[in-house]
């Protein structure tokens, strides 16, 4: 491979003659070379490890460029970065990392080429492609991450055990990397993982959602996730997904593993939607089931209201994972909330008022609902399947037929509280609530459409039932 069609883009020459001006010599470093490699597109991220200072190298490098970007230093990492032409670059100097038990942030010092390809997470991330003028594009790999490449191996460059005991977020890397390139744990390492699994309580919460987001938002998220449960991760940072896991048995009568049917319903509907919290929600869709699960002898195995239970666990799950407690919690929240309403449309013939309400209550959620209800279909049994999406495209059509009719979406009330207040001559009262529900539920019942003229008969009807008198 001619490494140097890596560094065609102008950028690499203006760093290479900044180090030859500064007699440092500099090397572009990880998933740049990485992606390069793996043929993954144009990548807009490019690490710089100079041997020396990289802060001094980053300042050349503007000093150099013809619009001069402006220099981001970070003197506590010891980086600085700089945007040319749409590509974001950070300069660090090579550095040797040590680690105390209780913190992944390293005690830095100095180092060589080699000192800081060992201190790299896996052995694809150590390639290196000299910048200097003699010897440009040619490739560093003491790791042999050429190979790991081309046999699809996550493999770290030194003993896993220290490596991941240093910095347990690698865990979460390797699982992310695994489920994002298609890729494998080595043997060696993912036993590792499985011996460090408690070294994860001194990584952030917030680091682990980065991680967490980047799995869920791979193709197949399953993957990840039944890495993280085999490695016993899962447990300390999800452990509402882990307690859905096994079947129980009384009597001979068993329920599904809802586990293994979430990770389905959260690769379906990754076929179908990019968006991450719509995926949260397929994720979390069945979380209310475990302390909901109860064994009734006249029915058999019930979750009651799992999906109050659910929305209610979600809120917890988002505080303390330090989430955003925002519209984005809201929406998993209304989503799982909701995740069973539309499967209840589907199984007999679907009433127009059944689904007034289904769109009244979602709002503009209401696709989003039937993505993660259709995502939802697990069933291996090819009739039923058919069955249930079939069932799912008439509640679809259905959906547009009521909703071009009745308006139901964001729903206003064509009567609002001041027309009733000056019709009846009324100051604020629970009369006037109880007119506003009236013409409410007419329209989602359908016994009245959504317009202004028969919202105002029935006012004036219910009124009267009131013993409110017309004002004049």
């Amino acid at each position: 491979m001619d490494y140097k069609q890596a560094l065609k883009h102008p950028i690499f020459k203006i760093i290479s003659q900044a180090s030859k001006e500064l007699s440092v010599d500099s090397y572009v470093i990880g998933g740049f070379v990485r992606d390069f490699i793996l043929k993954r597109g144009t990548h807009k991220d490019v690490d710089i490890v100079a041997i020396g200072s990289g802060i001094e190298l980053a300042k050349q490098v503007a000093k150099n460029l013809p619009n001069k970007p402006k220099v981001q230093i970070f003197k506590t990492y010891g980086t600085a970065m700089l945007r040319y032409d749409d590509i974001e670059i950070e300069f660090v100097g090579a550095r040797k990392e040590s680690y105390n038990e209780d913190s992944r942030n390293p005690i830095v010092e100095n180092g060589t080429l080699e000192d800081d390809q060992n201190r790299r997470d896996f052995t694809i991330n150590a390639l290196a492609l000299d910048l200097s003028e003699e010897n440009f594009g040619n490739l560093l790999d003491p790791f042999n991450g050429v190979k790991d490449l081309e046999t699809k191996i996550i493999r770290t460059p030194l003993n896993p055990d220290i490596t991941y005991s240093d910095d347990p977020l690698r865990m979460m890397r390797a699982i992310r990397f695994a489920t994002q390139l298609g890729f494998t744990i080595e043997v060696e390492s993912l036993q590792a993982i499985q011996r460090n699994q408690d070294r994860i309580k001194i990584i952030t919460n917030e680091r682990i959602v980065v991680e967490l987001n980047k799995i869920l938002e791979s193709e197949k998220p399953s993957v990840g996730f039944l890495l993280l449960e085999k490695t016993g991760l899962l447990n300390y940072i999800l452990p509402e997904l882990t307690a859905l896991k096994g079947i129980d048995e009384v009597e001979g009568q068993t329920h599904k593993d809802n586990f293994y049917h979430t990770l389905e319903v959260v690769d379906n509907i990754s076929k179908n939607t990019d968006d991450v919290w719509l995926r949260w929600a397929a994720l979390l869709h069945d979380i209310g089931k475990a302390p909901t699960k109860k064994f009734s002898k006249k029915v058999g195995w019930t979750f009651h209201a799992h999906e109050f239970e659910g929305a209610k666990m979600v809120y917890h799950l988002f505080k303390r994972l330090k989430m955003p407690l925002n519209d984005k919690m809201k929406f998993v929240q209304k989503m799982v909330f909701m995740s069973s309403r539309p499967i209840a449309l589907s199984d007999d013939d679907v009433t127009d008022s059944a689904v007034r309400r289904l769109v009244f209550d979602a709002g503009d959620y209401v696709e989003d609902l039937m993505t993660l209800c259709e995502a939802d279909i697990t069933t291996k049994n090819p009739k039923k399947f058919n069955k249930y999406h079939n069932n799912f495209k008439l509640v679809r059509q259905k959906i547009v037929e009521v909703e071009e009719r009745d308006h139901i979406r964001n729903f206003q009330p064509p009567i609002s509280g001041e027309d009733i207040m000056k019709t009846f001559n009324l100051k604020p009262s629970k009369e006037i609530g109880i007119i506003k529900e009236t013409i409410k539920e007419a329209i989602l019942e359908g016994d009245i459409p959504n317009e202004y003229e028969a919202a105002y008969e029935l006012m004036l009807k219910e009124g009267d039932r009131l013993g409110l008198s017309k004002s004049e």
